[in-house]
């Protein structure tokens, strides 16, 4: 069965059956992270000068912005500070909008945090999407001598300090990892530009603990819609409970490889992608399940389970790229379609997968830019240049 077949079969029947607003037009945005390609080896400098003219691409083409993740002491996706890069990068592509997918809270002072996001909104035009989330990695915990058994109440009370340092004014705050006692003020002092938060859903429980704190999830496909349903509906319901905003923005982020047929699509898929399932596996730790005994994070052991099988295993891939944006380009706009019909209506387009060539990757991101994206989107299309990028263009 092709991914357009498993489409039809299994996703066409949920469209639309949970959508929130269909009148919501869909926004794209592009993951900009350092992923080591299978033209290895690069220098560290190199990839990080790579993350920049991809920026530069990416806004270019028209998405709304750029998207990093954060990790430490690792190839997989070796970016310790996305808020660092990201200064370099507001100063080259001031209007591109930033985001992160995700900053780990539980490893931030909140207060240090608060102000650093200040500071990167006053040095860039575009909007700011911080998704944050708990962090998955033991050994990166354990690096930086912060208890993984703690990491849902300091994600909790972080999150509330944050809110409180960037609400403008002076602040004090009583908890328990984090106490202010004296009155205290921001500075540089926010600016009044919006920060957008969202909470990063990796498993059921996370969808009430997000709701609770009214913060928007940020999910990726790989759950079934039965599953992801369930999730969303939770989400909700806790949210609406908290006094929180439902109709707020869901960002989906997505692995994208487009190619003129499925099979084509496929084959690529298989040849390139077990590498960044392998990366997974050693940062994760997983053949040794780091987290069966740590409360809050047993279900990882059943989530990952998957990742050496496709490190192994290429043929065993299919049932990966069906649940992202792995085919042709009708292949690709259908799978969105599907997506939006949950009520997601803003998606971070992952190109520069670990393992996929450089040249790939973008080819890839200017096909979904061109072939995709228009007929999905009102709003998509190339800015018009700014004159620091008329220059670099004429010159």
């Amino acid at each position: 069965m092709t991914i357009g077949q498993w489409l039809n079969a299994f996703c066409c029947p949920w469209i639309g059956a949970f959508a929130l607003n269909n009148s919501r037009d869909i926004t794209f945005a592009f993951q900009c992270s350092t992923a080591t390609s299978a033209d290895e080896p690069k220098s560290d400098q190199t990839l990080y000068n790579e993350v920049i003219e991809d920026c530069r691409l990416g806004y270019e083409l028209g998405y709304e912005a750029a998207w990093m993740n954060e990790h430490h002491c690792s190839d997989y996706f070796p970016t310790p500070s996305p808020l660092l890069i990201f200064a370099a990068v507001a100063r080259e592509v001031p209007d591109l909008g930033l985001g992160t997918m995700v900053l780990v809270l539980p490893w931030y002072h909140p207060l240090r945090l608060a102000g650093e996001l200040s500071m990167l909104n006053q040095l860039t035009r575009g909007k700011l999407h911080i998704g944050l989330g708990r962090g998955t990695a033991k050994f990166e915990y354990d690096a930086f001598g912060v208890a993984m058994p703690e990491a849902r109440d300091r994600f909790a009370e972080g999150i509330q300090l944050v809110r409180k340092a960037l609400a403008g004014g002076k602040f004090e705050h009583q908890g328990k990892f984090f106490p202010q006692p004296h009155a205290l003020e921001l500075r540089p002092r926010p600016n009044g530009k919006e920060i957008n938060f969202y909470g990063a859903i990796g498993s059921p429980p996370s969808a009430g603990i997000m709701g609770d704190l009214n913060l928007p999830p940020l999910l990726i496909p790989s759950f079934p819609p039965k599953l992801m349903t369930q999730m969303l509906n939770t989400w909700r319901e806790r949210t609406l409970a908290a006094g929180g905003n439902v109709n707020a923005t869901l960002p989906m982020a997505t692995t994208m490889l487009i190619a003129d047929t499925d099979a084509e699509a496929l084959a690529l898929g298989q040849r390139y992608l077990p590498r960044f399932f392998e990366l997974q596996c050693i940062h994760y730790d997983i053949a040794n399940h780091p987290w069966d005994d740590i409360e809050g994070y047993q279900q990882f052991s059943k989530i990952f389970a998957n990742l050496q099988r496709y490190a192994r295993e290429p043929e065993s891939l299919a049932e990966y790229m069906r649940w992202h944006l792995i085919g042709s380009p009708e292949t690709v706009r259908r799978r969105i379609e599907e997506l939006a019909s949950f009520g997601f209506d803003y998606f971070v387009i992952g190109s520069n997968t670990p393992g996929v060539p450089k040249q790939l990757q973008r080819e890839s991101l200017a096909r979904f830019a061109k072939e995709v994206a228009p007929k999905l989107s009102r709003s998509f299309g190339p800015p018009k240049a700014s004159s620091k990028l008329k220059q670099r263009q004429a010159g």
